[in-house]
């Protein structure tokens, strides 16, 4: 995109915002896919700017917060229905707002006038999203020039506090893990064992024994066993397995 695409947008923000948004109050979202057996993060990198920032927006005056961040995540993703779930709220005193944000919008191309409501504190509340990668159509908006999806082992230069809220999101994530089935969202719909166990090693950061994960894991009573996977001799192929469906 062009800056005359991006142009018409930002000025709106700046000068009119204020009539259509919630004041001091924004929602940042930390979307996670599965590929190539790493975990990633969606980011934007920002226009004629070398740093990188979540997926975030404000919020309309008629929405919920769970509203804006599912238009939030359905702008960046093309996506509609998937996991999300709320992970923090982010309220340093210094986070945004004043010189922070006078600096960021200039080098987007649009000065804040004195007391305009972008130079205000905002509090941030944070999603994590679950999205398959396969499915997953990203598009900047009128702050970015490209969407990427970076390891999560190799975050480049994040603005504000966006790298805490990663480090957030992540940590949620693993506390959910054995009970939000997420990777109902970020594997294919049927799954090998060995495939379940990368995920969680992605998610975990660590290797797991595998005798030990198949015996958790079936312990659970979260999976069907399916046929087993194509290919190979009969005795040597995987099990397929499938989520059971929640209630």
């Amino acid at each position: 995109m062009n800056e005359t695409d991006h142009r018409p947008d930002l000025a709106d923000l700046v000068h009119d915002g204020a009539r259509q948004y919630l004041r001091h109050l924004s929602v940042d979202s930390v979307i996670f896919s599965f590929h190539e057996d790493k975990l990633k993060v969606l980011l934007l990198r920002m226009k004629d700017l070398p740093l990188y920032a979540l997926p975030g927006g404000y919020v309309h005056k008629e929405e919920s917060l769970e509203d804006a961040a599912h238009r939030i995540l359905a702008e960046r993703t093309g996506l509609g229905e998937v996991f999300l779930e709320q992970c923090g709220a982010f309220g340093d005193r210094d986070r945004t707002g004043n010189d922070r944000a006078e600096g960021l919008y200039s080098a987007l191309g649009e000065d804040l006038p004195p007391g305009n409501w972008l130079r205000e504190r905002f509090v941030s509340i944070a999603y994590y999203a679950l999205v398959n990668f396969n499915l997953a159509r990203p598009q900047p908006g009128f702050f970015d020039t490209e969407c990427v999806w970076c390891p999560i082992g190799e975050l480049p230069d994040l603005v504000f506090d966006h790298r805490e809220i990663v480090r957030k999101a992540r940590e949620t994530l693993r506390m959910h893990l054995d009970h939000k089935l997420v990777g109902s969202n970020l594997l294919p719909e049927t799954f090998t064992m060995n495939e379940l166990q990368r995920l969680y090693e992605a998610i975990l950061g660590r290797p797991l024994l595998r005798a030990n994960f198949q015996r958790k894991m079936l312990g659970l009573e979260i999976l069907d066993r399916l046929d087993k996977k194509f290919g190979g001799g009969a005795h040597k192929a995987p099990y397929l397995y499938k989520f059971k469906p929640t209630a």
